[in-house]
């Protein structure tokens, strides 16, 4: 049974901003806006921690209440597109993608109603 999404955007980005930080390692860094192009859509910025330099950014859309799909936009390190096939990357993009899941579990008590 499919529900749909009954949180205003606004809402949505306030809590994964509250919560995410606290699910991401010490260090990495996330900021969370909403989507322009898609009300039942946030985007996600995180900067890694550690030398490297490396950021992400992630669309995460609702599917319905319960359940985010989530697809990497862009990786960059030290500002520069880089390319995402590189194992190291794959492994961090994995890990975050578990993380954001993982977020919107955790927010299931406000998306569910």
């Amino acid at each position: 049974m499919n529900s749909e999404l009954n949180v205003d955007q606004s809402t949505l980005v306030n809590a994964w901003q509250e919560r995410l930080p606290t699910i991401l390692k010490p260090g990495d860094r996330a900021e969370v806006a909403p989507d322009q192009g898609d009300p039942n859509a946030i985007r996600i910025h995180i900067d890694a921690a550690g030398r490297q330099e490396y950021s992400f950014d992630f669309q995460c859309t609702y599917v319905d209440s319960r359940e985010v799909k989530v697809d990497l936009v862009d990786v960059e390190r030290d500002g520069a597109t880089t390319d995402e096939r590189n194992e190291n990357i794959q492994g961090m993009v994995g890990d975050y993608t578990r993380h954001i899941h993982e977020c919107a579990q955790t927010l299931q008590q406000i998306t569910h109603h």
